[in-house]
């Protein structure tokens, strides 16, 4: 599959969406009080309910809905010769370079690629800076062409361990080393046989030399992310249904077909454990990037860390006696990069009959923060009391917003702002009559409910 047409937004879209997150309580600067910290955010209270709505449905999609997953949540904290199995600490490595006029810093590939327009990957550090010197490339901050000599940056974080004093761990930079860690374990445990998945969600690090774009790439991020165990002759057949399930997971949540694709890595550009790699990559306001990753990892990390532990890790057949080192189908998805996205698609403006300016997120009821908003018409004692007394019965839907406060079209607005795909309205025919108006988000449309078919009707809608 691959997108037949682009449509690619408008870098202005990004300001767009940074600032309404912001205004409305999705994401925050971290430390902003400090004058903020190294492409660090917090999620606020919609941001978390809109990441926690995502990762409940992706753990429901590929652990619940199927016999051959089951979930592990491992630690952030490895033991250190870990890394030292899984390459990282050998080849986890970015080129930096800095500029000596004005000190900003530079991934040195990423630096060449954009001035020269060609692929620099294949390079060494010694090699990067000499090509800096000859195509004499100038400085993106400042324009200078004065420039230290590239070198290798290590993107693990380090920390000291007490224990010892003087032993180094490393803050994981990605979540499957843990669940190859614990494959024995899982083995030994639960009744599972090849071809089966260990999913996991949780947080990883990166110490980025040049993080950006918002939530794109920051240094705290959470992947979800799957380590399929399979006998080598079944891998590229595993590798297709697991490219169709992670397209099918891009229309599960709403994200549009004509701004995704798939990207092939060629060889050269293979990491050091895997045979194949294709990203699924979107049209983001600042550029086609990878959003999901799916990598064909072969036995190397199982491999890997058997002769460096010294610990057996196969899949003992009980009935053929056979001893199995699986292979690996990787398909990872970046949470952070998933929001973003999804904010992306969703985000409009646009301007009304009436020639009101409207701001809407159009995200899939499925994932939206707030499920239902409830309003009284006006804030007057019986149509508050009779709003009030709804609100336990929908509260069974999700997180449900109950506002008194200000006119109904304002109240509206902020809710379309926030992606509530329904709002609910009391007003005095639900004392006479005991309808209810319930709006639609996307197309404004209102229609009238008895208030007893309302939570039916409403948990078809949210499905």
């Amino acid at each position: 599959m691959s997108a037949s047409t682009k449509n690619i937004p408008s870098p202005d879209l990004l300001k767009s969406i940074v600032a309404l997150c912001k205004r409305r309580g999705f994401i925050y600067p971290g430390s902003e009080i400090y004058g903020g910290f190294a492409n660090t955010y917090s999620f606020g209270p919609y941001g978390v309910e809109l990441k926690k709505n995502v990762k409940d449905l992706w753990w429901k999609h590929f652990v619940h809905l199927r016999e051959d997953m089951v979930g592990l949540d491992g630690p952030i904290l490895l033991h250190p010769k870990a890394w030292k199995a899984s390459g990282h600490l050998e080849s986890f490595n970015d080129a930096m370079i800095d500029c000596k006029e004005c000190k900003a810093r530079f991934r040195a590939d990423h630096l060449l690629s954009e001035a020269l327009q060609r692929d620099v990957d294949h390079l060494t550090p010694e090699e990067m800076s000499a090509l800096v010197q000859e195509e004499k490339v100038a400085c993106p901050k400042c324009g200078a062409h004065h420039f230290t000599e590239a070198r290798f940056f290590n993107l693990m974080f380090s920390t000291q361990m007490s224990k010892t004093g003087n032993e180094i761990a490393y803050l994981r930079p990605e979540t499957a080393q843990a669940i190859f860690l614990d494959f024995k374990n899982v083995i030994d445990t639960m009744r599972v046989k090849p071809p089966f998945g260990i999913a996991q969600i949780g947080k990883a690090f990166r110490n980025e030399i040049t993080p950006g774009n918002f939530i794109f790439r920051v240094i705290e991020f959470e992947q979800m992310e799957i380590e399929y165990f399979l006998r080598p002759e079944q891998w590229e057949k595993s590798f297709e249904e697991w490219l169709s399930a992670m397209w099918g997971w891009c229309r599960l949540i709403g994200l549009r077909k004509e701004r995704l694709s798939e990207q092939e890595h060629p060889k050269e550009k293979l990491s050091h454990y895997s045979k194949r790699t294709v990203d699924l990559v979107y049209d983001f306001p600042f550029g086609t990037s990878e959003l999901y990753g799916l990598a064909y990892r072969t036995d190397f990390d199982l491999t890997q860390h058997a002769q460096h532990s010294g610990q057996p890790l196969h899949y003992a057949n009980p009935e053929t006696k056979e001893h199995l080192v699986p292979h690996v189908i990787e398909p990872t998805f970046g949470v952070e990069r998933t929001l973003l996205a999804l904010l992306c698609d969703a985000y409009e403006e646009e301007t009304l009959e009436s020639g009101e300016k409207r701001t809407v997120l159009h995200l899939d009821p499925k994932i939206a923060p707030v499920k239902v908003a409830l309003f009284p018409l006006m804030k007057k004692e019986p149509l508050v009391n009779e709003a009030r007394s709804l609100l336990p019965h929908l509260q069974r839907l999700g997180l449900v917003e109950y506002d008194e406060s200000g006119a109904i079209g304002k109240r509206y607005r902020r809710q379309d702002e926030l992606g509530t795909p329904f709002c609910v309205t009391v007003d005095f025919e639900t004392l006479e009559q005991g309808t209810v108006t319930l709006r639609d988000r996307d197309s404004m449309q209102q229609i009238r409910l008895p208030k007893e078919q309302l939570v039916a009707h409403l948990l078809e809608k949210l499905r």
